[in-house]
């Protein structure tokens, strides 16, 4: 059951940035007009991350497939005579922006890496952690004259950070306020503050995760700026008891930035850089200053409880994200009248990206997602071509076009990856005892304390978190019997009663017994456990070795409209049922009738269920372990795969049934999807990307019993994959509901929706529809 994916280290806590440099020079290739550069760090003059300047924008190219010959192809455009190596998995750093090139296969002898065979522009299913590199044999070719290498050190500019300089502002996270310092050599250096805007400021707080800036009193922060030794008597400490005072040599990296405000990134603005003796730089300024204002999310103390009540004045958000494994990354929802829906992705850019990122309390984007890379959504598309300037308020604010269904495909639904501040929360939680650095018993931080979490209740909704926490994608287990992972010299339990909704960042944001440990099983046998992926492959498919993939899970919804459109009433014969009994597929009054003689009344419809994730739904367990019923003579891969549900107004149950997985498999697809997974002679069950799953209305089971139910306004519910046994990108969109009126001989079943397709206004007044309070139940 372990994990088959392989490791790679976790993301920067300070974000790259990346010196550019171009390609054009008299000896280009004839008829190239392509731009190359190489970026990251650290690396030599010849060497990095491969860098396309493309429609106006520079991206980078996946490292799936790639060759040696890739390499050949992108070094002799640099001007280099050879490739000696090539870099995959983002070596050099992730890039931003568009990822151009995808499965490039160049024979070795183009004149253009856009010569040879690959996806397409901007076509691509992968993600910048798996940016491709190149190493170039350290020989020009003769005659060649290009700025396409690093000769001095003066334009190399690395990462950004926030330093912190108010005592107390060091322990605290996120850091919000403090001098901007860029990394130089082994150290850090600062930005001179002369010229230095709002625009500037704008741009550094949204690459590290935070939706607006502040002002700033500058003059409070000189003090800061000078070397100065401790003082020696209180009354010499004045206003300086809120700095460091430490001596501090100031190593000025940077004169001049100029941003418009709009970039993603502080190396897409203007930048001058210091020439010869730095640390006599900025004579007539100070180190420049940042102070962010951060998102509702990520706000402490008073100031959180601030932005909590500025949201509930302004009601329910009109944008969301749905389908990511980390927080700040997901697909593009938004809302109209009173529909969610999705926007397609024509013209989306990282402007109109980081606009849904600020707008959601996020920083810029990171990367604008194309071609439904977060699971495609469905109902309506509301948007197409939108064209953010990247200073709107919100993505309303922006132009758009209406479009239609024949103009869009959920296939081409938007995603966005945004910055998101530096928390720490992963230095709070550990895995050990796995076999590879996904898998393994959870142990986690309470003060200076490391232990373990007790199992009882330990579900994928507690796992989900548990791997966004650690930054490991998705929970493909939750494991609740660890001995196999005792490894560790961890034996207390200091955590009991977890219990997440789901979309938590850290375990400590669940709900819990906080520090009164209540916990049947307190052996180490007992602890929780979780296997993490960036994936979730089909079963016995293993990446190779090495391999990113890029981050994925399955996602089901159910056809909300076939359910109104084939919802019946049928009498059916007990000596009809015998089956279905077996199965317990009836009502527990049931037992007491007289069998084989009268009848039960089952409410019929057809289900028809979509895999519209990224990665195939499969069973939880092994077809070793699928268990034979006689009766109907088919294998269950999971006991229980659906619940239907008949509910009152207050939600109290008054008939429900459950359909078991006896066969999940592919029963139609889209037209370029071909099916994989087929129930017939004990075959692979699962359900494709791309693909549905019909359960008709006349088998067996697929039925409500409502013998027992009085006339009267009720609520049909059907959720899938109910009790989490099966990770999915997406738990929300599980359930469906739609109204239904009983009269005791006809049933009406209409508003059938997917449980958060609608506002909540809307949702209201579906649970309140007229006559649903006054029905007749005693």
């Amino acid at each position: 059951m372990g994990s088959c994916r392989a490791w790679a280290p976790p993301e920067l806590l300070v974000l790259s940035m990346w010196l550019w440099v171009s390609s054009a020079g008299p000896t280009q290739p004839p008829g190239s007009t392509l731009r190359v550069r190489l970026a990251g760090y650290p690396r030599k003059h010849n060497e990095g991350r491969v860098e396309l300047f493309y429609n106006d924008e520079w991206g980078t190219i996946c490292d799936d497939d790639f060759t040696l010959a890739n390499a050949h192809v992108l070094c002799r455009h640099l001007g280099f005579v050879a490739a000696t190596g090539w870099a995959h998995s983002a070596k050099y750093g992730k890039g931003v922006g568009r990822i151009w090139l995808d499965n490039v296969n160049c024979a070795g002898d183009e004149k253009s890496i856009g010569d040879c065979k690959h996806r397409g522009w901007g076509n691509s299913d992968c993600s910048h952690e798996e940016d491709a590199g190149v190493i170039c044999k350290d020989e020009r070719i003769p005659g060649f004259k290009d700025s396409n290498v690093i000769e001095t050190e003066q334009s190399h500019v690395e990462e950004v950070r926030l330093r912190a300089v108010v005592v107390g502002a060091r322990r605290q996270l996120p850091v919000t306020e403090g001098i901007v310092e860029v990394r130089y050599k082994d150290g850090w250096a600062q930005i001179c503050d002369e010229g230095w805007s709002s625009h500037n400021s704008r741009v550094v707080c949204g690459m590290l995760g935070f939706p607006a800036e502040k002002k700033v009193n500058r003059n409070f922060y000189k003090l800061a700026s000078k070397s100065q030794p401790k003082p020696k008597r209180r009354e010499d400490v004045g206003s300086r008891k809120r700095l460091f005072t430490e001596r501090q040599q100031l190593n000025y990296r940077l004169h001049s930035v100029s941003c418009a405000g709009t970039e993603v990134h502080l190396s897409m603005c203007a930048l001058e850089f210091y020439r010869g003796n730095a640390s006599a730089a900025c004579g007539a300024g100070s180190p420049a200053v940042v102070s962010c204002a951060p998102g509702p999310q990520f706000a402490t103390g008073s100031a959180h409880k601030k932005k909590q009540r500025q949201q509930q004045q302004q009601g329910q958000p009109r944008i969301r994200l749905k389908g990511g494994a980390k927080v700040g990354e997901g697909r593009v929802e938004v809302l109209k009248g009173s529909e969610w829906g999705t926007i397609c992705d024509d013209r989306w850019n990282l402007l109109s990206a980081s606009v849904v990122c600020r707008e959601l309390g996020f920083g810029s984007a990171k990367e604008a997602l194309t071609g439904a890379r977060m699971g495609q959504g469905m109902g309506p598309i509301h948007m197409n071509e939108v064209q953010c300037l990247g200073t709107e308020k919100s993505l309303w604010s922006c132009p758009f076009k209406n479009i239609t269904q024949e103009d869009c495909k959920h296939t081409e639904d938007v995603a966005v990856r945004c910055n998101i501040p530096y928390m720490g929360y992963e230095t709070l939680i550990r895995l050990s005892g796995g076999r590879t650095p996904f898998e393994g018993r959870v142990e986690v931080k309470q003060g200076s304390k490391w232990g373990m979490v007790c199992s009882e209740g330990w579900t994928t909704k507690e796992a989900m978190v548990a791997c966004r926490q650690l930054g490991l994608g998705y929970s493909l287990h939750a494991v609740t019997e660890t001995w196999y992972w005792d490894a560790s010299n961890v034996t207390e339990m200091v955590l009991s009663g977890v219990k997440c909704a789901g979309h938590e960042m850290s375990l400590s944001h669940c709900q819990h017994h906080g520090s009164s440990i209540n916990c049947r099983n307190t052996g180490t046998r007992f602890a929780a456990g979780v296997i993490c992926s960036e994936t979730l492959p089909a079963l016995g498919a293993c990446p190779v070795p090495e391999q990113r993939l890029p981050t994925a899970a399955s996602d089901l919804l159910l056809h909300a409209p076939l359910v109104q459109e084939t919802a019946y009433i049928e009498d059916r014969p007990l000596h009809m049922l015998y089956c279905a009994a077996e199965e317990s597929c009836l009502s527990s009054s049931a037992r007491l009738a007289n069998w084989p003689y009268g009848h039960r009344r089952l409410l019929r419809f057809s289900s028809q269920i979509h895999n519209n994730g990224r990665a195939d739904f499969r069973p939880k367990a092994g077809r070793h372990s699928w268990v034979w019923h006689e009766c109907h003579r088919h294998y269950h891969s999971m006991d229980i795969f659906t619940h239907y549900d008949i509910l009152t107004p207050n939600g109290t149950k008054v008939a429900e049934g459950h359909k078991a997985s006896f066969c999940l498999e592919d029963t139609e697809c889209e037209e370029d999807v071909a099916k994989r997974y087929e129930c017939a002679n004990f075959g692979e069950q699962g359900i494709t990307v791309g693909c549905w799953d019909l359960y008709r209305h006349d088998i067996d089971c697929q039925w409500i019993d409502i013998t027992d139910v009085k006339p009267g306004n009720y609520i049909l519910q059907v959720v899938i994959n109910p009790n989490f046994e099966v990770a999915e990108s997406d738990f929300t969109n599980n359930a469906m509901k739609c109204n239904c009126k009983y009269d005791g001989h006809r049933i009406w079943v209409h508003s059938c929706h997917i449980g958060d397709a609608l506002s909540e206004e809307a949702n209201k007044r579906f649970e309140q529809y007229p006559g649903q309070l006054n029905n007749q139940i005693s």
